[in-house]
């Protein structure tokens, strides 16, 4: 069935940075191309963001934006008639379930195709929330395990489980020949000679599922052998979450090894992956992680948790080090071993692309729509 009049349906795409705001930036570009080349039409409707948020961006054209600006209720009325004139309502979030539940209700052929992320829907939705995802024709699944989780927790019929991982930013500037890291780490207080971890993650209680704190434990135990151990952690962080970590880091002995370098903005993320030696983020709760693909992408290897979405990310370790999230000792050792034998860990940029380039995305795209 070809699908002419497709809607799309999101909480933000530009007025935040996050991975699933990522995702919806891309996802967005390809539902463009797609009805632009396929002779179909395309709105975007998104809650959070204004209209002005998306004049100027490489993505998709604004005259097919609509943005809300937080004005919940013109939102949803006006994403519920559109829906009704539509062939295939995708939306990006679970929080967006209950308009295309409606949209359903009164327009049973309408497709229903719902994006699952990660933690957003693992937790058990109660009641009618529950029973709304019956209404879904397809669950779009970033990862291997977030579909297990669904099915899992939420039941229903397997078939409408697709797994669609994330993708490439086909902005991402192409890296034509080798950086010098020396002026980078100059410029940012590091010296030639450090071997520097990176991890780029929100720093919050509820995101300690990320790993950063027991990558300081990791580091305790290695810091007599590698004195010149460094680490960043970027992100924004909460400033009692950011206290906590403070003390650790003292408690540890690692205030001279350890910068914690807050928001970082997309035009300046490149330097850090190109300055750094090992992406590290032991997770045990991450949907997928893009950020793993994009440092991949800059030749940087990584460390991964081996009890979530990561797996996906790394293929299964076939593109980096899969470990228990929850053992200092297997953590320390693959920080070793990731320095130790730094020739044998390069990525391989051609499966890389082969699993997470934009153009692979899309196809799949194309073929889950039609």
């Amino acid at each position: 069935m070809k699908h002419n009049r497709i809607l799309f349906l999101s909480l933000r795409i530009f007025s935040a940075t996050g991975g699933i705001e990522k995702v919806c930036r891309i996802l967005g570009k390809a539902l463009f191309e797609k009805t632009f080349l396929g002779n179909c039409s395309l709105e975007i409707y998104s809650s959070h963001d204004s209209s002005n948020q998306a004049k100027d961006n490489v993505y998709f054209t604004s005259d097919c934006f609509s943005g809300f600006g937080n004005k919940r209720l013109k939102f949803l009325n006006a994403a519920f008639f559109k829906g009704l004139k539509s062939d295939v309502v995708i939306f990006s979030h679970i929080n967006l379930l209950p308009i295309g539940w409606l949209i359903k209700l009164f327009s049973p052929k309408t497709k229903l195709l719902m994006l699952a992320h990660g933690i957003e829907v693992w937790s058990l939705p109660l009641g009618i929330k529950k029973k709304m995802l019956g209404s879904c024709d397809e669950i779009l699944c970033v990862s291997q395990f977030t579909k297990d989780e669904m099915i899992k927790l939420h039941g229903g019929d397997p078939q409408k489980y697709t797994v669609l991982n994330n993708c490439l930013d086909p902005f991402l500037p192409i890296l034509t020949k080798q950086i010098d890291k020396t002026e980078l780490r100059y410029n940012h207080g590091f010296k030639p000679f450090d071997n520097i971890l990176f991890t780029l993650t929100r720093m919050d209680a509820t995101e300690r599922y990320k790993g950063y704190d027991r990558v300081l434990q990791a580091m305790s135990l290695l810091i007599n052998e590698m004195p010149d151990l460094k680490y960043i952690i970027g992100g924004s962080y909460d400033e009692i979450e950011k206290n906590n970590i403070d003390a650790l880091i003292a408690n540890l002995g690692l205030i001279d090894h350890v910068k914690i370098a807050g928001f970082i903005p997309d035009s300046d993320l490149k330097d850090y992956f190109l300055m750094t030696d090992l992406y590290v983020m032991p997770s045990y709760n991450e949907g997928f992680g893009i950020v793993f693909i994009e440092a991949m992408y800059h030749g940087l290897p990584v460390i991964a948790g081996n009890k979530d979405g990561s797996v996906d990310a790394l293929l299964n370790g076939k593109l980096g080090t899969l470990i228990d999230p929850m053992d200092f000792v297997s953590l320390k050792n693959a920080i070793k071993d990731n320095f130790e034998n730094s020739k044998n860990k390069k990525v391989d940029k051609a499966v890389l692309m082969a699993h997470f380039g934009y153009d692979v995305y899309k196809e799949k795209l194309s073929v889950i729509l039609n």
